[in-house]
């Protein structure tokens, strides 16, 4: 089938549409319905006709958009009316949600009348916290957008207008600086004078361009103030009419720095992009063909091209998506009463800024592999990268906070942690994580130092102050690949082949000596990032340490054991996964290490594994988890979870609540654990899983990853006697992060 065909059977599909209500509270029982409902939904009735403002507290207002639209100009479909028109706003309201967790109602007018569509958009402000316009032509949606914005006290946004200018407008700055070239200097040609035209040249002056160096065509040529005089042009357009005799387009391009093209398909030549002022900026987005084609554009010249386009399959695509949910995130985060040109500026700014920096493993995936670093073909992030919420919606409110239209204040370390916690519950829950680690951050060893991924990470690492990284790797190599990589730092490198490593030999053979290891074969090992970074942690060089990245999980764990070692008080290490639900967290063990665990094993692991969890502030509840509840089978498997669940409990110096065996739905639903077992030591359901042999955790933790939806962070190690966390490979920079953060978090603990 072809996209058509297939977007129709996408809509189609049972139930149709892409959007639904969800409720947010527990309506399990008649209880519940009450609350939700009548009697109780009386009382913040109540408390809100006493105080409107009530209403940002007691409803959805407060993260509730209305997206507007008559369907008169449908981005590629052009007057389509406003039931037609209702595919697209309930997409809008798909990526509402989906990148900024905004909820939408999508409101489709069967008006034409800019009086009759402001009336009724400004009767439904008892509903909506802000108003995002869509697909009304112009000059109509500036008068309704203006009107709008002077009538209601809540933003209004008409993203046609204004969300092409803000992500262009990015571009633009990180342009110009590519091409070396002054914003205020640049010679500005737009094809296209309608509503996004006129907006974007707009806010292109607010970015600080010269309006005398912007020339406006629409399709009669060059608009200028002799056109004006006639009465050829409508009000809007006389802003921008230029002085002179006018001329087409391609007079217009002409020495030109730049060409914004927001108008029709394929009426820009070669030859018209030849004739620009050197290393031209071509932004070209016409939708679904733009005014000249990539290649085209790219090869008409041989000097730098700097293009964007609206399409997804070149570089630099101008996507609104980039915009609008942020700029409305960060709008309603502080109740602002508008979005005003300050926000804007502020939000093109942050984009400008996110461009410059490295960009996650997951987003270059997302993008076919393809390297994605600043530069002529990177100049504004993807629409697909996660960290556009953490730099657009703070800017946003910052801005809004400083202009005066919030009614909100803003606490920059809260609301980073409230977008975290946004995003799913592992955020939430390495944020709690990496704060503690950038409250006292540790000298961490990377034994895989080499790896562009491990020098990506310790950048970062560096950057956000979690820890103080050494690389162990070939010391050129590092330098070769930071410089390529673009990475502005002096990371502490220790070379494994040209350093000099004699005292780490000496204390290599002096633990393995009585273990079959010569002298020389210490010397041998030492060279071996792996044997070196363990070493360098044992003697106390380092805090911490991580490996794993390019070995299978056994090879990487060896040195570390038979160097490190378990602590004093431990027998046995073990593998711990984190695995988080949307409002839900459960530690499994073991899930890497032990493959058929006995009692001791299995009450070791316990123990660990609820001192990991407290690290990430969670109360442990421990559950020794078998195929059988308190006995109701009883041979050698089950009875090894029940002895040590016995231990555990029988203990004095145990400060958490444990039980078993039982099997894994009585852990976990709090119905059954209370109803079914009340005599059990667990309050609730448990978040401390220890499975009884290794099979069965790793097992469980891929299906419940897979298949239930769960994130995992992990494997984190316990019971080494010093921090040592093994990756596993082809982790992500942002899971090397992660896991940095829980290795000095346990540094701090052991008091390294």
């Amino acid at each position: 089938m072809g996209l058509d065909e297939d977007s129709l059977e996408y809509h189609r599909i049972d139930p149709p549409g892409k959007i639904e209500i969800s409720t947010t509270k527990p309506t399990n029982t008649q209880r519940d319905l009450s609350l939700a409902y009548s009697p109780g939904v009386a009382a913040p009735c109540n408390e809100i006709a006493a105080d409107p403002e009530q209403a940002y507290t007691y409803t959805t207002k407060g993260n509730m958009v209305g997206v507007v639209s008559n369907g008169s100009a449908v981005l590629g479909l052009g007057d389509i009316g406003a039931q037609a028109s209702k595919p697209v706003m309930e997409g809008k309201g798909v990526l509402f949600k989906r990148f900024a967790d905004i909820d939408v109602f999508d409101i489709e007018l069967d008006q034409e009348d800019p009086d009759d569509i402001v009336t009724s958009v400004a009767a439904m402000e008892p509903t909506f916290g802000g108003i995002n316009l869509e697909d009304i032509k112009a000059p109509e949606c500036f008068e309704i957008e203006t009107r709008l914005r002077e009538e209601m006290d809540v933003p209004v946004f008409h993203d046609d207008q204004h969300g092409t200018a803000i992500i262009s407008g990015a571009a633009l700055l990180n342009a110009a600086e590519v091409a070396g070239k002054s914003l205020g200097d640049l010679d500005i040609v737009f094809s296209g004078a309608g509503a996004s035209a006129i907006a974007t040249a707009r806010f292109y002056v607010s970015l600080g361009a010269d309006p005398d160096n912007i020339t406006m065509c629409d399709s009669s040529g060059i608009i200028t103030e002799d056109r004006a005089a006639e009465g050829d042009v409508n009000e809007f357009k006389r802003e921008f009419a230029s002085e002179g005799g006018g001329g087409e387009l391609a007079d217009a391009m002409a020495g030109a720095d730049v060409f914004v093209g927001l108008s029709v398909g394929g009426i820009v030549s070669e030859e018209m992009v030849r004739s620009m002022a050197s290393d031209p900026i071509i932004f070209a987005m016409a939708n679904p063909d733009p005014e000249i084609r990539y290649e085209a554009a790219k090869g008409a010249r041989e000097d730098t091209v700097i293009m964007a386009t609206g399409r997804s399959d070149y570089p630099n695509q101008v996507n609104n998506v980039l915009g609008f949910p942020f700029i409305f995130r960060g709008a309603l985060d502080v109740r602002a009463t508008e979005i005003n040109e300050e926000m804007k500026v502020a939000a093109a700014e942050a984009l400008a800024d996110l461009a410059k920096q490295d960009v996650p493993d997951a987003v270059v995936k997302a993008y076919g592999d393809q390297p994605l670093q600043f530069g002529p073909e990177y100049i504004i992030p993807k629409p697909l990268d996660p960290r556009v919420l953490f730099e657009v919606a703070p800017a946003v409110a910052e801005a809004a906070v400083e202009s005066g239209v919030a009614r909100d204040d803003l606490d920059s370390e809260q609301y980073a942690e409230r977008l975290e916690a946004r995003l799913g519950k592992s955020r939430e829950m390495m944020r709690v994580v990496l704060n503690k680690a950038k409250s006292d951050p540790k000298r961490l060893v990377l034994a895989e130092g080499d790896d562009p991924k491990m020098i990506r990470a310790a950048y970062q690492i560096v950057e956000e102050g979690i820890a103080e990284p050494v690389l162990v790797g070939d010391k050129r190599s590092i330098w070769e690949q930071s410089a390529d990589l673009g990475l502005d730092f002096e990371p502490e490198i220790v070379d494994p082949i040209d350093d000099e490593l004699s005292p780490y030999a000496d204390r290599l053979y002096e633990l393995r000596k009585r273990k079959g290891v010569t002298r020389r074969e210490a010397e041998g090992m030492v060279h071996d990032g792996n044997y070196l970074a363990s070493v360098m942690v044992e003697m106390g060089d380092a805090d911490a340490m991580l490996t794993g990245l390019t070995n299978h999980y056994p090879t990487a764990l060896r040195p570390p054991l038979s160097v490190v070692g378990t602590a004093d008080d431990s027998e046995y290490a073990a593998g711990v996964y984190m695995l988080t639900f949307k409002n839900r967290v459960v530690f499994v063990a073991d899930a890497t290490v032990n493959q058929a665990p006995d009692e001791d094993v299995l009450e070791e692991v316990a123990r660990h594994t609820a001192d990991l969890a407290r690290q990430f502030n969670v109360d442990p509840r421990v559950a020794m988890l078998s195929y059988s509840d308190f006995g109701t089978v009883d041979n050698e498997g089950t009875h090894k979870p029940r002895e040590a669940a016995r231990r555990l409990r029988e203990d004095p110096e145990v400060d958490f609540p444990v039980d078993g065996e039982m099997q894994a739905d009585t852990a976990v639903v709090e119905e059954m654990l209370t109803e079914d077992y009340p005599f059990s030591n667990l309050d609730g359901p448990a978040n401390v899983l220890v499975f009884p042999n290794l099979e069965a955790g790793n097992i469980a933790y891929k299906l419940l990853q897979r298949l239930g939806g769960a994130e995992a962070i992990g494997p984190m190690l316990v019971g080494m006697d010093k921090p040592v966390h093994v990756l596993q490979r082809g982790d992500e920079v942002k899971d090397i992060v992660n896991l940095a953060g829980v290795a000095v978090v346990d540094a701090q603990s052991n008091g390294e």
